[in-house]
């Protein structure tokens, strides 16, 4: 049974997909790389993924930070300051973009104009086994797998958008009301009439 995907492409002719599924890899650090790589050409994030398996760039973690060190190697990226290397994450992601290239090339795709459309990284059914503790307890322990899923698209001719179709037909209250504001601002005040001088 094929994967079911929770987004389709809009030009399934330009795009491919790849998935897999109950990964053994943990959840939390394979969303943070997928958040990272989402919206990246292919080869920039295969680039950046081999550059973390070398530690010579850091993800950054912004979501699932609680406890993660600082780094100075994200100081690059936005709004973070908290970064690990999470190298299992990364071959995982590296696997599933060489499947998806492949892909990619059956289909007549040039892999030098694709790019990651959608990249999204679920957890799965958590692996049970158990740790013996002192004075014979027992306690869980549990893994985190995950489910990937991503689709690369190739990039398209873009277009430029007239101004009647970037103004929204029908404003906002508060999009009416500044307009209204606006234009009081600019039309000029009447002007007081002045009685006549009497003779």
């Amino acid at each position: 049974m094929p994967a079911k995907y929770s987004r389709e492409s809009q030009n399934p002719t330009k795009s491919v997909k790849a998935s897999g599924s109950d990964l053994r890899v943990h959840f939390k650090n394979t969303h943070e790389v997928a958040v990272q790589i989402s919206g990246y050409p292919l080869r920039k994030a295969q680039r950046f993924l081999r550059d973390v398996v070398a530690h010579k760039q850091a993800v950054p973690f912004r979501r699932f930070n609680g406890g993660v060190g600082r780094t100075a190697q994200v100081n690059n990226f936005y709004l973070a300051t908290q970064g690990r290397w999470p190298e299992k994450s990364c071959e995982f992601l590296l696997n599933l973009l060489e499947n998806a290239e492949a892909n990619a090339e059956l289909k007549g795709l040039d892999s030098k104009n694709l790019f990651i459309d959608h990249i999204q990284v679920n957890q799965a059914q958590r692996g049970r086994r158990r740790t013996y503790r002192a004075h014979g307890r027992i306690n869980p322990y549990m893994s985190s797998p995950c489910h990937i899923e991503l689709i690369l698209s190739e990039k398209g001719e873009t277009v430029p958008v007239s101004a009647a179709e970037k103004a929204p037909a029908h404003p906002t209250r508060r999009g009416a009301a500044a307009l209204r504001s606006r234009s009081l601002r600019t039309k000029p005040a009447p002007k007081k009439k002045t009685p006549a001088p009497k003779a």
